[in-house]
């Protein structure tokens, strides 16, 4: 028989059951099987997947922590590959596998044992004390110091006893302690000064259902002051604290004040649990000790509108507000603050007078469209609600997509500091074609386990270059259902769409959907996009300048090719990007490619050249095969040119049917292979399942021709 390292009694080994999950093992073993479950080990990082990561456990044994069981987004963890982690063994299967689960402690210091799990039984590891293999109170100390800086700070501000202070009552804290420890059985030092500390500490049970209409009287408190205090407290010589906006906090370091507000963000450190507060103003970062790693206000939630009563401090150069009473506002309060953050963001999603992005282009036509596009995307991004772009997989939905996408992460950036909020608030997927129930349910299902799982508010859906037809209305009724905004931006769009959608911007329902401009050429979504991404953010009209010019095969207006070269693209750059998105498009057809998408549009000068020969060469080599098999067909002065698609394309490899349609056609309309000047040109694909066509005019037009 031996002693546990922790409390002392008496057990088989170095540890007893109740204490095993304090203690953190090295693994020396060489098979799964040798694992203990429940235990926490010290594992290094294998490598990542989409549905996790992958731990090393010892040399011969990986885990796999899923991503389910992470507490936080598997993109925002900044772990590497080799770097040390500390996980949970949850379970070993026949096979070999095992199952971790996340450990909140991920220093060595954090943990109260450290034992090496060893074939031959457990044995105290070198780093803990030599004889009881527990950790010094204050190596444990440095380490939630290293975990958050904060935690000491907050622990002393919220309830850590000092002994060079003395309670409220005129006892010393160190007095307290000595005394409270005296009292108990002889037990390692960790444990007394553990316990010794929660005696110092007020009862952290909080009535998280309470509001906080008067605040906490830290003078007359035992000793922390970090109970909630009721709107209904019996204690009305306390006077009720100020409301400070959190854009006025800067002023008031070192003040105890209260701030009201929506909880948009919180995680848990080793050390206090982080709660983010966002008024009508701005967001602060709040911070509440329980003791270390475990989560204070168990009952606040992402999406509470909350009170809180605390003192403002500047930590690591931040401003942060020390925690002393929290809890979710009653509902006449809750409407108050809510009814003050929906008119603060709209104040602030509201665009003032913004010129399109080309003056007399026509765009301007479309101003009170764009605007109410513009500020539903600048609501969202206010409201810590993620944007989710949906594009054509084509060159055409690709440019626009990313000229949204553009202006959205430099607003995202500066909104939200985290260093994932580009990927947690944005997010950009191609659709090959419309957008129906199956891809609508795909939605749904990842938005309301996103929501469940972490909070996270129902998106703002961005259409663009899709969806503007009806085929999409079962698709936006379920979204309806569980009412989760959308816009469209295609200029092929049906305005009857419009009713099913929260803005519209394409459709015009007084000349239909072909709206011409500048010489005559048809609108592209690009440019519309475009000039939808400037209003988003009028810092990104730079960016966006050659975007126009870019989404026309032929003829593009003047004025976009103009330009164009004043932001430093001249024709041949412009025509490399056309096609290099065209050829990228196709490949992955179903990721976004954001990096990529990027470098070819707007960063990497050198990237679009190569892209765009291969482009070239292969639908060169596809033309003239398709050219050369082509049928002419004359009907009532309307010129067909009839491709059998089953026959005379690849099927599988670039270009697919449309693009190779796309040029085809083009060619012909640059032959003027027509009857008549008048007469449309019209370029037909047929295949056994499908029939595809391209006009110079509408079909109702060239039927009736």
């Amino acid at each position: 028989m031996g002693s546990c390292i922790i409390c002392g009694t008496s057990t088989d080994g170095h540890i007893c059951d109740i204490h095993e999950e304090d203690a953190v093992f090295e693994f020396e073993g060489s098979s799964a099987d040798q694992l203990s479950p429940d235990r926490f080990y010290k594992g290094s990082v294998d490598g990542f997947a989409d549905f996790g990561v992958f731990v090393d456990i010892g040399d011969h044994v990986t885990g796999l922590l899923h991503r389910s069981e992470l507490d936080r987004r598997l993109e925002s963890l900044d772990w590497e590959s080799g770097d040390t982690v500390y996980v949970q063994v949850t379970g070993v299967h026949d096979n070999g596998n095992v199952d971790l689960a996340w450990s909140i402690r991920q220093a060595d210091e954090e943990f109260r044992g450290h034992l090496v799990d060893a074939p031959d039984g457990d044995r105290l590891a070198d780093n803990g004390d030599t004889e009881t293999g527990v950790v010094r109170e204050e190596e444990a100390g440095n380490g939630r110091r290293a975990a958050e800086d904060r935690a000491s700070d907050v622990g002393a501000d919220v309830g850590i006893a000092d002994p060079g202070n003395a309670d409220s009552d005129g006892t010393s804290a160190a007095t307290a302690n000595a005394t409270d420890a005296s009292e108990r059985e002889s037990e390692p030092p960790t444990t007394a000064d553990a316990d010794a500390d929660r005696a110092t500490r007020t009862d952290t049970n909080r009535d998280t259902n309470a509001t906080t209409g008067a605040s906490a009287d830290a003078s007359g408190g035992a000793s922390a002051g970090t109970a909630v205090v009721s709107s209904d407290s019996s204690d009305s010589s306390t006077p009720a604290r100020e409301r400070v906006s959190i854009d006025d906090l800067e002023a008031r370091v070192g003040d105890a004040v209260r701030i009201e507000g929506e909880v948009i963000d919180l995680y848990q450190t080793g050390g206090p649990t982080i709660f983010e507060i966002s008024d009508e103003g701005a967001s602060v970062e709040c911070a509440a000790f329980e003791e270390a790693g475990v989560r204070a206000y168990p009952g606040i939630e992402i999406g509470d509108v909350v009170g809180l009563d605390g003192s403002v401090e500047r930590r690591n150069g931040d401003l942060q507000v020390e925690t002393e009473a929290l809890a979710v506002l009653d509902e006449a309060e809750r409407e108050a603050v809510e009814g003050r953050l929906d008119d603060a963001l709209d104040a602030r999603a509201e665009i003032g007078e913004v010129p399109s992005l080309v003056e007399g282009s026509g765009l301007e036509a479309f101003d009170e469209e764009v605007r109410e596009v513009a500020t539903a995307i600048r609501r969202a991004v206010f409201d810590a609600r993620p944007v989710q772009v949906k594009h054509a997989a084509t060159a055409e939905g690709y440019a626009a997509g990313a000229a949204i996408e553009r202006a959205v992460l430099d607003l995202v950036r500066d909104e939200h500091g985290a260093h994932d909020a580009a990927y947690h608030y944005l997010d950009r997927r191609p659709l090959e074609d419309t957008y129906d129930m199956n891809e609508a349910t795909g939605d749904v299902t990842r938005m309301l386990t996103n929501r469940e799982r972490h909070g996270e508010k129902l998106p703002l859906f961005v259409f663009v270059d899709i969806g503007g037809t009806r085929e999409s209305g079962d698709g936006f009724d379920l979204l309806s259902i569980y009412d989760a905004p959308k816009v469209v931006v295609d200029t092929e769009a049906d305005p009857a769409v419009g009713d099913s959608v929260d803005a519209l911007v394409g459709a015009r329902a007084d000349n239909g959907s072909d709206t011409e401009i500048g010489d005559g050429d048809d609108l592209t979504t690009t440019a519309l996009a475009a000039n939808v991404a400037a209003h988003v953010r009028d810092d990104a009209r730079d960016d966006l300048r050659h975007l126009p010019a870019v989404s026309y095969w032929d003829d593009a207006p003047a004025a976009y090719d103009d330009l164009a070269e004043t932001a430093g693209y001249d024709e041949t750059a412009v025509r490399e990007r056309r096609e290099a998105i065209a050829l990228e498009a196709y490949y992955q057809s179903y990721d976004d490619k954001r990096e990529l998408v990027a470098d070819l549009l707007f960063d990497r000068a050198d990237l679009a050249e190569p892209i765009a020969e291969r482009y070239r060469e292969e639908l060169g080599t596809e033309i003239d095969t398709a050219s050369a098999n082509t049928e002419e067909r004359t009907i009532e002065g309307v010129s067909f040119t009839v491709l059998d698609t089953d026959a005379f394309t690849h099927g599988y490899d670039f270009p697919p049917v449309g693009v190779l349609l796309d040029e085809l056609h083009r060619r012909r309309v640059a032959d003027g292979s027509s009857d008549g000047d008048d007469a449309p040109t019209v370029t037909v694909g047929l295949g056994e399942d499908e029939l595809r066509y391209r006009s110079t005019a509408p079909i109702d037009d060239a039927s009736s021709s």
